[in-house]
């Protein structure tokens, strides 16, 4: 992910999922942007709708790469990748997409801290 730090985005669905009922997705999202190396943490309510469409759109603008935390990564791939496209972005070297559902909150954290590590260790290779 080149030098920049990337961002964190986790999308909840709602809040309502019953996917995140074993997290404290306000716990996660602390913890994620202060003791992980990104330069910011977020929450979205649901990525995959038309306002969700316009965050992404506005928030790649910046061609920051992107953690996003939240449903299968084949999904995150298909709903998002014309934003990344559209901002000249590789999903594949500019995305971390992670199924952060049915995990505790340590679970998440220690999901997300061995992908950034993985990819920093892609990196350095």
């Amino acid at each position: 992910m080149d030098e920049q730090l990337p961002g964190l985005v986790m999308c909840v669905c709602t809040g309502k999922c019953p996917g995140f009922s074993k997290m404290d997705i306000w716990d996660f999202i602390n913890r994620a942007r202060v003791e992980l190396p990104v330069e910011y943490g977020m929450i979205h309510p649901q990525l995959c709708e038309e306002d969700g469409d316009r965050f992404l759109a506005d928030l790649l603008k910046s061609k920051r790469p992107l953690v996003v935390a939240a449903c299968a990564p084949n999904m995150q791939r298909k709903m998002f990748r014309d934003s990344f496209a559209a901002e000249g972005m590789d999903m594949k070297k500019d995305m971390i997409p992670l199924d952060i559902r049915d995990m505790t909150t340590d679970e998440a954290i220690n999901l997300v801290a061995k992908a950034l590590e993985e990819e920093t260790e892609e990196e350095n290779v």
